[in-house]
């Protein structure tokens, strides 16, 4: 891919691409040259809802456009990037945006840079009021990786959860809708070895505070492996901190080829090559134990082999969390038990 880069005083550049991250939507190019001003970095943990911002970039082939705007909302989460492990955690801003203003900076008052102008809002294609910026403390993570290690060094937490709101938060009892609830845990993952356990509520990490999906993506997308995080939970309505020295995408994948998963109650392994031989399948999760929780409600036994959900085949352990956490509503749930005999469960998560 060949990319061209104009400065603002007409100079134009062919520049090399370093890396790219989709999981973000972030990319590190570089061009030949010395002595080029620059931003300096903010902090976008700082940011408030309200603080003045201006968006540049060049919507239309207009150079260098200013707008002003306020901040609107953090840690939004608005499902444009698609991939698994997308880290969404927009800023909003009420600052115009068009297309051509991807890319380019958002700075404060200070003339820092706090975000990085990527989406907007609209059902034309064109500014309507709503604009959102990536967080420059994730920018910053996402450049030192490229600019030291060539690539990204993703931290994983090892957990499965879901968002708590009215609903749920009645069917469990909690007396308030902070948090995270941890739906189950990776057996050997960073999370289980420091203590985490399904049925725990997360609500703060570094004592940020944590009250959905965008703001844990973004505070663990921030961290490398080996880094240390506080994480404070509630467990039987008391606060405990553990410390949770966060994995490697390498030791993440080897915890979670330990084939044990534990989901609403149910401890999940993957099919040996025999036994996808013997039942004629190639794929599929076998239950091993099953606890009190949704699925055994459901009238689900221990022994009973998963095959999908809402017909999407469960290939990976990242197909059980898509599915089985983090999920609201109803699910039809297919599979089989050792006999063969195939069967169909729908539950409501």
């Amino acid at each position: 891919m060949n990319v061209s880069i104009t400065l603002n005083d007409k100079r134009e550049y062919q520049a090399t691409i370093i890396g790219t991250d989709p999981s973000t939507d972030l990319a590190l190019i570089k061009i030949d040259e010395n002595e080029l001003p620059f931003l300096t970095y903010g902090n976008s943990d700082e940011v408030k809802i309200g603080e003045w911002v201006l968006a540049v970039g060049n919507p239309f082939n207009l150079t260098s456009k200013v707008t002003a705007g306020i901040v609107s909302a953090k840690a939004r989460n608005i499902n444009i990037l698609g991939s698994q492990g997308a880290i969404e955690s927009f800023i909003q801003t009420d600052a115009a945006v068009n297309p051509g203003n991807s890319g380019g900076a958002l700075v404060n008052t200070r003339g820092e840079l706090i975000g990085i102008n990527a989406a907007i809002a609209s059902g034309t294609g064109y500014y309507t009021g709503y604009s959102f910026a990536i967080p420059v403390n994730i920018v910053k993570k996402v450049v030192g990786d490229f600019m030291k290690y060539g690539k990204i060094q993703r931290a994983y937490l090892g957990v499965y959860y879901r968002e708590i709101d009215d609903q749920f938060a009645k069917e469990k009892g909690f007396s308030d809708l902070r948090g995270i609830y941890v739906d189950g845990v990776v057996e050997g993952g960073a999370a289980a070895i420091a203590g985490v356990k399904s049925g725990d509520i997360i609500i703060r990490i570094d004592n940020i505070p944590v009250n959905g999906k965008a703001e844990l993506m973004e505070l663990v997308g921030q961290k490398n492996p080996d880094d240390k995080a506080s994480v404070i939970v509630i467990r039987d309505g008391k606060e405990y901190e553990l410390v949770i020295t966060m994995q490697s995408e390498e030791a993440k994948l080897n915890a979670e080829q330990g084939n044990k998963i534990i989901i609403h109650g149910a401890t999940f392994e993957a099919l040996t090559s025999n036994e996808k031989a013997r039942l004629n399948v190639d794929y599929g999760f076998k239950i091993t134990s099953l606890a009190n929780g949704k699925l055994k409600n459901a009238g689900i036994s221990a022994g009973f082999i998963l095959l999908s959900v809402d017909r999407k085949p469960l290939r990976t352990t990242q197909d059980i969390m898509e599915t089985l956490s983090n999920r609201q509503g109803g699910v039809l749930i297919e599979g089989l038990y050792p006999n063969g005999l195939r069967a169909y469960y729908g539950i409501g998560l």
